[in-house]
């Protein structure tokens, strides 16, 4: 199945498109670093009264203890896309770098055997 790619498989690595990932997942990432405590600097005023800002509080205390979890697991993502974008590229170097040297080789003419 041609679906507009050039490989020795049908499977077609949008590399571009792994490096957006990755690099969607490390700006989530570093906003989840920045912005630690969401319930943080807001007081009665802000939300109309005291029972909702412990609500709130609560939910920010709580928050803290799940968002390290949440950003060490975006990190380990960020990780894993860049290194798939970054061998995906490799690979592809080297395949090309391959052919290259196959092209160059010269062509053994076609019913002569070694040593007749």
């Amino acid at each position: 199945m041609d679906r507009g790619g050039v490989g020795v498989s049908d499977q077609v690595a949008d590399i571009e498109r792994i490096k957006e990932c990755a690099q969607a997942l490390k700006r989530i990432h570093d906003t989840f670093e920045k912005r630690s405590d969401p319930s943080q600097g807001y007081g009665v005023g802000d939300l109309g009264s005291q029972k909702l800002l412990d609500a709130f509080d609560d939910f920010g205390s709580n928050w803290k203890i799940h968002r390290k979890k949440l950003a060490e697991e975006l990190q380990t993502l960020y990780g894993i896309t860049k290194t798939a974008a970054e061998s995906y590229v490799k690979i592809d170097h080297e395949l090309a770098e391959a052919l290259r040297g196959t092209d160059k080789k010269p062509k053994k003419p076609a019913g002569r055997t070694a040593g007749k």
